[in-house]
């Protein structure tokens, strides 16, 4: 079989350092001043809340549409309502506001610092911790992908409503706006969001105001709507529904997609910006517009018994709007659903970096768009990759009726795994007794089983698609850690202890050259592949000679005063363990102080080689991984960006050295 030319035998390596512990308090938000808290709540509404923000435009109705294929009657509008109250409240409120927020990993959140914090706390016993958090990230990318597909088509489809233009926005219309406006958010993304996100806050709160409002208006046409706060309405929809209550449970799910965003982008804001937005302005408007859509709904039920003639199930956001009005609230949810697919957008490329970081996934091409904020990346791999399956979405499926039931089961699947990492922190971090910590949980998880169950029966409509997607990243990762690790072990068994050869050169010197060799391995007590081939081929060793490993902590970010730790081995060697957090970027010239003499590894860059092993990979079918498998694994290693341009090291500077390594 041909070979193929694979990653350095020097790529990055997780290993979680707690001797190297950043201070408690180091985040995100200590690498950049922070404005004042009124501004961090604003920036806080315009990004946090932008999925679940959105969740009106369709998720009332089509809770409502489950129900009415014998015909919708007062009773199930009213439970559809309490239901969709009371797990806005649970869901978000309760588990993600008061209490998951609490479960922050150096003030960042989301899935994969949630695994991180958890394998802290295990120890020795991390695989499951590394398990979930793969699988959480899997199931993340199905949500990145049907979200701005579904919010943004919902968004066009009130034009419809306008009487006097639906025939000019037929169905085939309204998906030709909603592809152009996917590809153009897309297109953007390369040039970064640093100065339009700053109308992000501004637009999500009229937003939010105007939903309230719109809700405030149609409680006027049954006041008694209020009564659906109690959870009685719900509790009696589900006991007389039998399997179509269940049905309506996985679309009432939809009121909460989005809810993983609260704890996902706390590096970024903070806890008490996000919770003030919540509690002062997003719940309270998305409650109100809730309560409007059932009054305005109870109003029309009531109009088309009196008249004699059937009552349908219709976009209920965009009616409640006066039909002068309504043009100017599309363009406004337009705004709102691209403010919203942008923050989906943004958490895959932050999610694919940390992902990166732990060592799950292959290298990719990150690009930094602002020379401010740290956080604002551009992944071209990923951005290319969700929109071809965001496109194939909206074509597929044609409408977000259509879409609406594939949504819930990825969303749903993340919330378990988030709820299964968090017992183990409670566990094992906070030190919790198991009683406790079970009492604390396994209502949060029951809720999350029940809703994950529920969306499981829609399955056949859609809900394959999320799972599809959910199981390709996996086996990806999967492939990728298998793939890595053989890799390691032939590496393993190749190499020498470093401390050997350095005796052995002792008593055999060989030419030496002027300057300094950096060469980049992920075993430091190891003697690397290419420092031998240097040996073995050119003869020479350096005057100086740096044996750098890149190690990724279990924690977002590392203070720089601890970011290199050096080890003098002798006259000839000198270990360098540089430790990254997992959403930081690393740069090994920077950090090694190439270029400035005042630091302490300062180094001479006209004299400084960096050494990088590079092995050629040949699958086997009679060991390692199957022929599938390693056409896969070889597949992620050619499309891997080159090392040089993830560690930032200048192209012209490195040598690359190998052997032929079979999988």
């Amino acid at each position: 079989m041909t070979s193929v030319a694979g990653t350095p035998q020097t790529a990055v390596v997780t290993e979680p350092t707690a001797e190297q512990s950043a201070p408690a308090d180091l985040s995100a938000a200590h690498l950049h001043p922070h404005p004042a808290l009124a501004a961090l709540t604003v920036g806080a509404i315009g990004v946090v809340f932008g999925d679940i923000g959105t969740s009106p435009l369709y998720a009332f109705r089509e809770a409502l549409g489950q129900t009415s294929a014998g015909g919708i009657d007062p009773s199930e509008i009213l439970g559809v309502l309490s239901l969709a109250l009371w797990s806005l409240f649970l869901v978000v409120t309760v588990k993600y506001v008061i209490f998951l927020m609490r479960a922050d990993n150096q003030g960042e959140g989301g899935v994969l610092a949630l695994a991180a914090l958890a394998r802290r706390a295990l120890g020795m016993r991390s695989r499951i911790a590394i398990v979930l958090g793969a699988a959480g990230a899997s199931l993340f990318y199905g949500d990145a992908i049907i979200t701005p597909a579904l919010s943004v088509l919902s968004a066009m489809e009130g034009l419809r409503t306008i009487p006097s233009a639906a025939h000019i926005f037929n169905e085939g219309v309204v998906r030709a706006l909603t592809i152009g406006i996917l590809i153009a958010l897309f297109m953007i993304q390369a040039r970064g969001t640093a100065q339009v996100s700053k109308l992000f806050g501004p637009v999500c709160i009229l937003w939010f105001v105007t939903i309230g409002a719109l809700g405030i208006w149609h409680i006027a046409d049954e006041p008694s709507i209020v009564r659906v706060f109690l959870p009685t309405y719900g509790i009696s929809f589900l006991a007389t529904h039998g399997v179509t209550g269940l049905f309506v449970l996985g679309a009432v799910f939809l009121t909460v997609t989005g809810a993983e965003a609260l704890t996902a982008d706390m590096g970024h804001f903070g806890k008490l910006p996000i919770r003030i937005g919540w509690f002062f302005l997003v719940f309270p408007a998305l409650a109100l517009n809730y309560l409007g859509q059932g009054a305005f709904a109870l109003a029309k039920l009531e109009d088309a018994a009196r008249q004699g003639i059937p009552f349908v199930n219709q976009d209920w956001f965009f009616l409640m709007a006066p039909e002068s009005l309504r043009p100017a609230l599309i363009i406004l949810a337009g705004f709102a659903t691209v403010i919203a697919s942008q923050a989906v957008i943004t958490g895959a490329f932050s999610l694919t970096q940390q992902a990166i970081q732990l060592g799950l996934l292959p290298r990719l091409r990150i690009r930094q768009t602002s020379a401010v904020f740290a956080g604002q990346i551009y992944l071209p791999a990923i951005n290319w990759l969700l929109l071809i399956g965001v496109l194939v979405l909206v074509v597929q499926f044609k409408t977000s009726s259509a879409m609406a039931a594939a949504y819930g089961i990825a969303v749903t699947g993340t919330m378990v795994v988030t709820t299964l990492l968090a017992y183990i922190v409670v566990r094992h971090r906070w030190n919790w007794s198991r009683p406790l910590a079970l009492a604390a949980i396994l209502p949060f998880l029951t809720l999350d089983l029940i809703f994950f169950g529920a969306n499981i029966l829609r399955v056949i409509e859609g809900g394959w698609v999320p799972l599809v997607i959910a199981a390709s990243i996996g086996l990806i990762i999967y492939t990728w850690v298998r793939g890595k690790k053989i890799v390691s072990a032939f590496e393993k068994r190749q190499s020498i202890p470093l401390s050997d050869l350095a005796a052995a050169l002792e008593k055999r010197p060989p030419e030496r050259v002027s300057g300094t060799a950096v060469f980049l391995t992920a075993n430091p007590h190891a003697t690397p592949g290419a420092l031998l081939h240097n040996l073995k081929h050119n003869k020479v060793l350096h005057e100086r000679n740096l044996i750098v490993s890149i190690r990724t902590a279990d924690r977002p970010f590392v203070d720089e005063a601890s970011r290199a730790k050096v080890e003098r081995v002798d006259e000839n060697f000198s270990i360098v363990v540089l430790t990254y957090g997992f959403m930081e970027s690393p740069d090994v010239p920077r950090d090694l102080g190439v270029g400035n003499k005042t630091e302490q590894l300062g180094l001479d860059p006209m004299r400084t080689s960096f050494f990088i092993g590079r092995n050629t990979l040949k699958p086997d079918a009679e060991k390692g991984m199957p022929p599938w498998q390693d056409r896969i694994f070889l597949f992620l290693q050619r499309n891997a960006s080159d090392p040089t341009d993830f560690l930032k090291i200048p192209p012209g500077k490195v040598l690359e050295l190998g052997e032929q390594v079979t999988v």
